[in-house]
């Protein structure tokens, strides 16, 4: 009952985040989708920053475990597809489009909650078949960028952190 609980208030906390943080404006999501606003690819940025020295950090004070999920790639890119397709479609992606639900927003109830739950559906459905030929195209094992580059995950972190930190003055310089 703790968990459910504690993932009912992550849950609030984080719609709160994303209302707070103007990702569930459809202007936005659209902005972002056509490059013309960049203000939700700076709210994620920052979130995994954010959460890359928090996983770490707990990680190396033996608090939490990485359970890392081997890289398949037809998977991910058909998942990756679909996943595009419905925030093109809807112009939400899935957590905003729960969050727009918060908010009242009837198209995002019925364009995406139920496109998620029918989605699910026919995955469960087609699951059998795809279990040994998309769900194991280019299975690269579990990855990480640490492990790929045989480093420190803290000199992957201090270079993401850079790299974010430019890319946020030159999304600036050009007025996003």
């Amino acid at each position: 009952m703790g968990t459910l609980l504690l993932g009912l208030l992550t849950g609030i906390f984080f719609g709160f985040a994303l209302q707070k943080g103007q990702a569930l404006q459809y202007d936005r999501q659209v902005g972002m989708l056509r490059l013309k606003d960049f203000w939700i690819l700076k709210m994620m940025f920052t979130a995994i920053l954010v959460g890359m020295i928090g996983v770490y950090l707990f990680v190396g004070m033996g608090w939490a475990e990485l359970s890392i999920k081997p890289t398949i790639l037809g998977a991910n890119i058909i998942g990756g597809l679909i996943f595009g397709l419905g925030w093109g479609l809807l112009g939400y992606c899935p957590g905003t489009a729960v969050g727009a639900i918060g908010e009242g927003r009837l198209d995002a109830f019925w364009g995406g909650v139920l496109g998620m739950f029918v989605g699910a559906g026919i995955y469960a459905e087609a699951y059998t078949s795809l279990k040994d030929s998309v769900l194991k195209w280019g299975d690269l094992g579990k990855l990480t960028i640490p492990k790929i580059l045989n480093v420190n995950p803290w000199v992957v972190i201090v270079f993401s952190w850079v790299f974010v930190i430019i890319l946020f003055r030159m999304l600036e310089k050009r007025g996003q």
